[in-house]
Order: C-alpha cells, then structure tokens, then sequence
C-alpha cells in the first residue's frame, strides 16, 4: 500500500542530520501504529538545498537510526530541491544549486523572494 504523508521538520532551524532521522523515524513509528502498519518498505523525503540538512549525512544517520524499527529495511530515498524564486524587480524566475543566493541572477538586484529551497518534508511512505 503507498501512503502519501507531508510534515514539515521544526521550525526551520538547523538541526543535525541524526536529530532528524530520529524525529523522522518517530514519525513513521507513530503513523504506522495509528493505522496499524507492521512494515515500511521506502521512505521519500524533499530536503531543500538551502535547508542545512546534508543529504548525504542524512541517509548515512537514517541507516543507523532504523535498525529494529518498522523502518529497519526500507530504502530511504532523497529529493533534493534545489533554492529557486523571484525577482521582485524583473519578475525573472531562478534556480540555483547553491545553498543561498544574494541577487538576481538577470538583473543584479537584492529584492527576491524565495520560493523553494527550504523544504525538509516526507512525502510518500510505502508501507504493508
């Protein structure tokens, strides 16, 4: 069965990537026990570029935090976001692979508005 779930992690502070695989395994834990759930097969998360969560040291502390969980023998797998919005000046709209940007890239000024880059949520538990 796929279930679709969306939780944003804290307020936006950084949090180290242990702290939150276990607070990401605590939700699993307790939505599958909610609707009685034994196993999870895959877990997808969007992590945003500019959310100060490494994706790399992400996996590595999900790895070690899901043994003898539901989770213990899921693939965990990573959306990366890359940090994009607007320019309020030329209403150019932007990506970058960077983990923050200071001006607009067409135009050179500092009025923008982010729209993406920030996200850290789970977005999709495969679950028995």
């Amino acid at each position: 069965m796929l279930y679709a779930l969306c939780v944003f992690f804290g307020s936006g502070a950084p949090m180290h990537e242990v702290s939150i695989a276990l607070n990401l395994l605590d939700i699993i834990e307790k939505k599958c026990r909610e609707e009685g759930y034994q196993k999870v097969e895959s877990v997808k998360v969007r992590v945003g570029k500019a959310s100060s969560v490494q994706p790399e040291a992400f996996s590595f502390a999900f790895e070690i935090v899901k043994k003898d969980t539901r989770a213990q023998n899921a693939r965990f797998i990573i959306d990366p976001i890359p940090l994009g919005g607007t320019c309020l000046a030329c209403g150019n709209r932007f990506e970058t692979e960077e983990a923050y940007i200071l001006e607009c890239p067409s135009c050179g000024s500092l009025r923008l508005q982010v729209t993406q880059g920030y996200e850290l949520e789970i977005v999709e538990l495969e679950v028995e």
